[in-house]
């Protein structure tokens, strides 16, 4: 499905990813992250409702006829204690682009990708030092829950999130 949301510019557009995708997506990954996930990863992730890409129309892409990828956002189901939980895994945005809600429109079909699957409760993982995504989840009703000492590659620590679908907020049902 290709949506528009009011909340970015008109010639940009989420759907889901593809192969072709591909190679923007860990583009953007290498961009936005110091350690990156391996392509591979991505690859496997092909097949989730949840993995979403952001699509400018007016720039062109490595391929003919293909828009520039500019965001992307990988959410999947874990099991829970036999109650599937959503996971946001990855978000990322090209630094040209951020500021401009893609983010935003990105984290809200995710998670309606995830809500669609009957998720209560949606989880994630953020850098303790990464303010501007804290504060994104932050408004989409997103909680600390806990720090989980040197989660990441760096030895920095990761702050782990919940959302519960009843405290669903910043966002409207389009």
């Amino acid at each position: 499905m290709t949506v528009t949301s009011r909340d970015v510019p008109s010639d940009v557009r989420i759907r889901q990813a593809e192969r072709a995708d591909l190679l923007a997506v860990y583009r953007i990954e290498k961009t936005s992250f110091g350690s990156p996930w391996p392509f591979e990863a991505f690859e496997r992730q092909l097949s989730e409702p949840g993995f979403l890409v952001a699509v400018d129309d007016e720039e062109t892409g490595e391929t003919i006829d293909t828009a520039a990828v500019i965001g992307f956002v990988v959410a999947d189901l874990v099991p829970n204690h036999g109650q599937p939980l959503g996971h946001i895994k990855d978000l990322a945005v090209h630094p040209k682009y951020r500021g401009k809600g893609v983010g935003t429109a990105l984290l809200r079909r995710g998670l309606d990708a995830l809500y669609e699957q009957s998720v209560r409760s949606v989880k994630l993982e953020v850098r303790e030092s990464n303010e501007g995504a804290r504060r994104l989840y932050s408004r989409f009703g997103f909680q600390p829950l806990r720090r989980i000492p040197r989660y990441y590659d760096d030895g920095e620590d990761a702050i782990i999130m919940v959302l519960s679908r009843k405290d669903r907020t910043g966002q409207t049902n389009d």
